[in-house]
């Protein structure tokens, strides 16, 4: 991997990873298209750039981690619990999903899915305006739905936004729980795999792992700003669209 490798891998992760379209397809996909193997380097590569996306969170809601909000990671780690659970029991079946295929049928599923959620949205009908408003019985519904991001293309984000709109959050709080728990997600995952592919790092060289990281932070940062920013007055059609026609484009392309 070189540096122009680093700095488009870190402009995917960190503008898709807290979007509704699958940091892991894309990633994924870039990798095909640029010729990267799966191996442990790139998945070293991979671990540091997630990474920068978890420090772009802290960055962002810095007010969130004050001991007065206990309550709140009480429920991130609640909803936490089912992907935890169900990734660590069938963590090698899912490994194998990872391809092209696979990433290009979820992104079209999710596509439709989140049509269909938006066709029925009545604001009136969403009153969880404000994390402090979340129930114990919502978060657990959300973590239940974030078990489908365990399928490559599915998308974490995805997965916990349309979780959290179907359990009566509209959508800002739906993307805002969303970006909060992504940090034990991120942190479990990345933390697995730093165990699992440890040696990769000794012979990895450290300007890519640099600058990706630097890269993805930056974008991740600027990514969660102006999604929220869409979010005041756009809906999610936009983002299901695209990914039927991305997952149409490489069902066309690669299968």
């Amino acid at each position: 991997m070189d540096i122009f490798h680093a700095i488009v891998l870190g402009i995917i992760e960190g503008l898709t990873e807290f979007l509704p379209i699958s940091s892991t397809g894309h990633l994924i996909v870039a990798a095909e298209l640029m010729g990267l193997n799966q191996d442990d380097h790139n998945t070293a590569f991979k671990i540091i750039i997630q990474l920068a996306a978890i420090l772009a969170v802290f960055a962002t809601y810095a007010e969130r981690f004050h001991p007065s909000q206990y309550r709140l990671w009480i429920k991130v780690f609640i909803a936490f619990l089912p992907i935890a659970s169900i990734g660590f029991l069938f963590a090698d079946s899912i490994e194998a999903l990872f391809n092209v295929a696979t990433v290009a049928w979820m992104f079209i599923i999710g596509g439709v899915i989140f049509l269909v959620v938006e066709h029925f949205y009545k604001e009136s009908q969403h009153t969880v305006r404000n994390l402090d408003q979340l129930t114990y019985k919502q978060t657990l519904w959300i973590g239940f739905a974030q078990i489908f991001a365990l399928i490559p293309g599915t998308s974490r984000a995805g997965a916990t936004i349309i979780g959290g709109m179907l359990t009566g959050l509209d959508r800002k709080t739906s993307a805002e729980f969303s970006f909060l728990l992504a940090l034990p997600v991120l942190t479990a995952t990345s933390g697995y795999s730093l165990l699992k592919h440890y040696d990769a790092f000794a012979q990895t060289s450290f300007t890519p792992l640099i600058i990706g990281f630097i890269v993805s932070f930056l974008v991740a940062w600027l990514s969660i700003k102006l999604f929220l920013k869409f979010l005041q007055h756009f809906t999610f059609r936009a983002f299901g669209i695209y990914r039927i026609l991305l997952g149409s484009a490489l069902l066309i392309w690669f299968v």
